[in-house]
């Protein structure tokens, strides 16, 4: 019968939604190994990044704000990491926005909340802040990375793939989020369940392949998404090769920190009848 694999570990974990996503971030990982979640079936890449030590578990999610919101949850709690980067391609919102440039969320907003009233719509907004640790390893990062021209700007997630800037749906969003500079699908479910496991670093990183406008089938047709993509991807690498992981505590180098003192340790032991401790050496 062969061994049973342990379970595994990441200390990041990069999240995408479409293939062409999925693709651009595996390119950064040697060493992959596939694992399968022992529940819901979900599929993870598990390898190093380059000439870094951080161990790295990557995903394909699928759209939606939802379904990152479920999947991310399920993904934490199974790997445990201590980064989670949601990274792919998203509509530019802004003129000085070019197809290829890249945006670092320094906050996600939801953008559908709010109550509709004789007098009008009025916005009720959601919104979570990008880990102050990962934006500035973004900062640094980007200034050594003169290919790709980097913003650190609000990003708009709706469950809405924009392609009118004149509709009313667009107006919408440059009168109450009218510093968001690019629109996606996801990024809320993955910022929402990290800001809910309360020990995460979360950030969103969103290459523009389109301008959210009338020409994005164009610009999809031309290879936008995968040139987007691979943008983000080379950010998201980037900023962990800045940040690096956590040194670990006391108490994960050495078990006696915590199962010491006047505590005798009898993980993985059997016994039958009374048992008799000594406690010998120096008091911690």
């Amino acid at each position: 019968m062969p061994a049973k694999r342990p379970r595994p570990t990441a200390g990041a974990v990069l999240l995408t939604a479409l293939p062409e996503e999925y693709d651009a971030v595996r390119a950064h990982l040697i060493d992959a190994e596939e694992f399968t979640h022992p529940r819901n079936g979900t599929r993870v890449e598990l390898g190093r990044l380059a000439d870094t030590s951080w161990t790295v578990a990557i995903a394909e999610l699928g759209v939606g704000a939802l379904t990152a919101a479920s999947l991310t949850t399920q993904i934490v709690d199974w790997l445990d990491p201590e980064a989670v980067l949601f990274v792919g391609v998203a509509g530019g919102l802004k003129d000085d926005i070019e197809i290829g440039d890249v945006v670092v969320g320094t906050k996600v907003y939801a953008i559908h909340g709010g109550k509709q009233t004789p007098e009008g719509f009025q916005a009720r907004p959601e919104v979570w802040q990008g880990s102050h640790r990962l934006v500035q390893a973004a900062r640094s990062a980007l200034r050594n990375m003169p290919e790709v021209r980097g913003h650190r700007k609000p990003i708009a997630v709706g469950d809405v793939v924009l392609a009118d800037d004149r509709s009313a749906f667009t107006a919408h969003i440059r009168h109450h989020y009218n510093d968001a500079c690019a629109i996606e699908m996801e990024g809320t479910g993955a910022a929402h369940a990290a800001h809910l496991n309360g020990q995460l670093d979360a950030l969103v990183i969103r290459g523009i392949s389109d301008h959210a406008d009338a020409d994005k089938h164009a610009a999809d047709a031309s290879g936008s998404q995968r040139l987007a993509a691979e943008r983000a991807a080379s950010v998201a690498a980037g900023v962990l090769r800045k940040h690096q992981p956590r040194e670990p505590t006391d108490s994960e180098e050495d078990p006696q920190a915590r199962y010491g003192g006047d505590h005798i340790d009898f993980r993985g032991g059997t016994f039958h009848g009374p048992v008799v401790g000594k406690q010998t050496g120096q008091q911690r």
